[in-house]
């Protein structure tokens, strides 16, 4: 199992630890580093700071949005940076929930979410292999575009500049089982967003036909420290957040994963509180078995206990977004 440093999106502006944590990851022989976006700074521009900074270390999105960007444009974003990194570009993408692409980037959510995705990839595919002009008929991705109110001159183009790698991986953020299920057909790997090594018979049936080589890379906090139950304060945030307030009432993707895993009444629960505003109280909601189990946190023993149920399965890469370089050195001491 290798190791990656997921550094996720910026809060109120960028942090002065991103650059540090990347190259001291670096340093310690990890695999990958990460960076996401949601509704602030974007995922490439960092992305390609670091790039710029390092030199071995692969650089991932994990993940950037496909309503943000046509799916050539973001084809024209890993390609470009693969060249500059010297072809250490890992492009992973997620559609992400109506919220967010319908309040924030102002396009309808796609009625068809499995469709939309495999057209968008099929596209990038097409756009890095470089084989011929882009052509998809497509029922939300048109090239050239089609649609009445085109004016039919468009031309179907392939990129002028020549892809370093035609095979650059393509990783796809998914929660729902059939949208897993489509990501090992059509994708290289999968970055899930909750994993436990404990409840693996939720996601098995989906990753049934996942073929040889396919990269489960899940994204964990990691915290080295004494106290579990300070420790576990950060994750059971992020969790409030994510299942209280990332998406609708009626549609909240993260909130359907976490019920799955045997925690419905709590996750209505969370829910309830956070979109009362009572976002505290939410907080406190979170179940500390739930956010224990999808985390890496507490002494060294025990996160070393806890490093080795990971191990175990089938993760290939664990992206851990840790907060200080020590929790960085330990967990390449433990997974060596």
């Amino acid at each position: 199992m290798r190791l990656g440093l997921a550094l996720g999106y910026w809060g109120r502006g960028p942090s002065p630890d991103h650059l540090t944590l990347a190259r001291e990851a670096e340093r310690l022989g990890y695999d990958s580093v990460w960076t996401a976006e949601s509704w602030g700074s974007d995922a490439f521009t960092s992305l390609t700071w670091l790039a710029a900074h390092t030199s071995t270390i692969k650089l991932g999105t994990a993940v950037a949005q496909m309503a943000a960007r046509p799916p050539t444009t973001t084809a024209m974003h890993a390609l470009t940076l693969d060249h500059l990194s010297g072809g250490r570009m890992m492009l992973g993408l997620g559609l992400s929930g109506p919220q967010v692409v319908e309040g924030w980037y102002g396009r309808p959510f796609p009625s068809s979410p499995l469709t939309a995705t495999r057209e968008y990839v099929d596209v990038v595919r097409q756009v890095l292999k470089r084989r011929a002009p882009v052509e998809l008929d497509g029922r939300f991705h048109s090239h050239p575009y089609r649609g009445p109110d085109g004016t039919g001159l468009g031309k179907a183009l392939k990129p002028i500049t020549h892809p370093l790698r035609p095979g650059l991986p393509i990783l796809l953020g998914a929660e729902g089982p059939k949208n897993i299920a489509q990501t090992a057909r059509i994708a290289d790997g999968w970055l899930p967003l909750y994993w436990s090594p404990q409840r693996t018979e939720v996601y098995e049936p989906s990753l049934a036909d996942a073929p040889e080589g396919f990269l489960v890379a899940p994204l964990a906090q990691a915290r080295v420290c004494r106290d579990v139950a300070q420790g576990l304060l950060p994750v059971k945030a992020m969790l409030g957040f994510y299942i209280g307030g990332m998406g609708h009432a009626r549609r909240n993707f993260h909130a359907e994963l976490m019920a799955r895993m045997g925690y419905e009444q709590e996750a209505r629960r969370i829910q309830e509180l956070f979109l009362a505003g009572r976002r505290e109280e939410a907080v406190r909601a979170v179940p500390d078995a739930f956010a224990d189990e999808i985390s890496l946190v507490g002494p060294r023993e025990r996160v070393a206990r806890r490093l080795e149920l990971w191990r175990k399965g089938a993760v290939t890469d664990l992206l851990v977004l840790a907060p200080d370089p020590h929790t960085l050195r330990v967990l390449a001491e433990l997974n060596s």
